[in-house]
């Protein structure tokens, strides 16, 4: 059975787009689900356009979400000589030819092309040699002119394209310098590429590079392309909705492990399963799962699914990837508060902000708005109480609460409220005598003077 290679080819003209990310993932866990390979190619002949910081923006941004491909990245332009080796082979087969039409000439045909709709005809097309003019050419192919290009799609099924609308499109540029097309074609033949899995704006495109694979009588890969990802309101992904870089998303605290679950369920499913791990994304993984309809990017469905992998993310992990540099103490006091704080958290950046109840050197400021809804006296009452415990932890500090809360009629949710902001200067928090306990007797104290009640 052939090996399947599968392969992402971005153009490093920007950063990592999340849909991009979602198409390498798809040819990643079918190449590994098929015991197959999976490539990476950087198509950077718009040397104009591309970048050296767009392109180590695609390579972090594959490596953070654990898409590792195999053997060394290809880069596009260093095959620029194979690709005219090519054109040139075509037009010495009889499948391509020399077109030396002017601009003037080109934007005529193109006018009448729009009114009748049908495809650019050179008049250059079966021209013979002895009328070449010593002028400048592009090389085109020789579109097939009768019949019909059908592409076995695994995703959008069947697809016929009547030949009669191809155009001969241009092979290799006056300047001697390969089109996408052709390029694209040779590169995907070459590095034994058996599927090419893609976003379906690229659709058109499948039947015009058959013509490129038939001249050169070259196995035609498979086929797959998946829906683009659309915003909530079922427009195209644009920056408002979050077509963001993937290093946007984690600089907006997103774990990489939820961000590939999320793309992995958008746009393909194993039943009624949300949270799959990556290995059994690799299991489950198949082309015939993947949906015909755009996904809709959905931040409150990414927030739900990071929520899980942060809870069961290690608390060492966790706080490596926040990036502190704390005493010993206040990072014992993290590790020791994060299993209740990463309950309510949706991101890192949440927790972020979260820690700060346990950093010693971080001053907790509560405003004159909260110390209104504070009863001084019996806050007082508990910091006499709670200086005179021996044995300090929560369930003791909790039934000096109870008391106090039976002493002055009142529940003993209202006793924490009012510890609750004179220790974190805030009105959410998980339980207040579980966040003394781990500051300990000094640090809490501490909270208690530095608060002018």
């Amino acid at each position: 059975m052939k090996k399947i290679i599968t392969r992402f080819a971005p153009s490093p003209t920007g950063y990592l787009h999340i849909g991009g990310a979602r198409t390498a993932l798809f040819n990643y866990l079918f190449a590994k689900a098929n015991n197959g390979e999976f490539l990476l190619r950087i198509e950077d002949t718009d040397r104009l356009r591309s970048t050296k910081e767009a392109v180590d923006a695609i390579l972090n941004g594959l490596k953070w979400l654990d898409l590792n491909w195999d053997g060394e990245e290809v880069y596009q332009f260093s095959r620029i000589a194979r690709h005219k080796e090519v054109a040139l082979q075509l037009l010495e087969k009889g499948q391509a030819y020399k077109c030396f039409l002017s601009s003037e000439e080109l934007d005529i045909l193109r006018v009448e092309s729009m009114r009748t709709g049908e495809p650019i005809v050179s008049k250059w097309r079966d021209a013979p040699k002895s009328q070449h003019p010593d002028l400048p050419y592009v090389i085109r192919i020789k579109a097939p002119l009768e019949g019909s290009t059908v592409i076995d799609d695994k995703v959008q099924g069947k697809v016929t394209t009547e030949n009669k609308i191809l155009d001969d499109m241009v092979l290799l540029r006056s300047d001697g310098t390969p089109t996408y097309m052709l390029a694209v074609v040779v590169d995907d033949h070459d590095m034994g590429v058996t599927h090419v899995i893609r976003g379906d704006d690229h659709l058109g495109n499948a039947a015009r590079q058959a013509t490129i694979y038939n001249a050169m009588n070259w196995e035609i890969p498979i086929f797959a392309h998946i829906p683009l990802i659309h915003g909530p309101d079922g427009k195209k992904l644009s920056k408002r909705h979050g077509a963001l870089g993937v290093e946007s998303y984690r600089e907006m605290g997103y774990l990489p492990e939820a961000l590939g679950n999320y793309l992995l369920r958008l746009g393909w499913s194993h039943g009624n399963d949300e949270i799959i791990s990556r290995e059994q994304a690799i299991e489950w993984f198949n082309l015939e799962s993947i949906g015909k309809s755009p996904a809709r990017l959905d931040f409150k469905k990414l927030d739900n699914v990071n929520s899980h992998y942060l809870k069961q993310t290690d608390n060492e992990h966790i706080y490596s990837l926040m990036n502190l540099t704390l005493s010993k103490q206040s990072r014992e006091n993290i590790l020791k508060g994060l299993d209740s704080l990463k309950q309510r958290a949706n991101t890192l950046i949440d927790l972020s902000k979260a820690i700060r109840i346990y950093i010693l050197e971080e001053e907790i400021l509560v405003s004159e708005e909260l110390l209104k809804l504070i009863d001084v006296h019996i806050v007082k009452e508990y910091e006499v109480l709670m200086n005179e415990l021996i044995d300090w932890d929560k369930n003791s500090l909790m039934e000096i609460a109870k008391t106090l809360a039976l002493e002055h009629n009142l529940k003993l949710g209202d006793i924490a409220a009012m510890l609750r902001i004179t220790l974190t200067g805030s009105t959410t928090s998980p339980s207040v005598f579980e966040i003394m306990e781990i500051l300990g007797k000094e640090n809490t104290k501490n909270r208690f003077v530095n608060v002018q009640l």
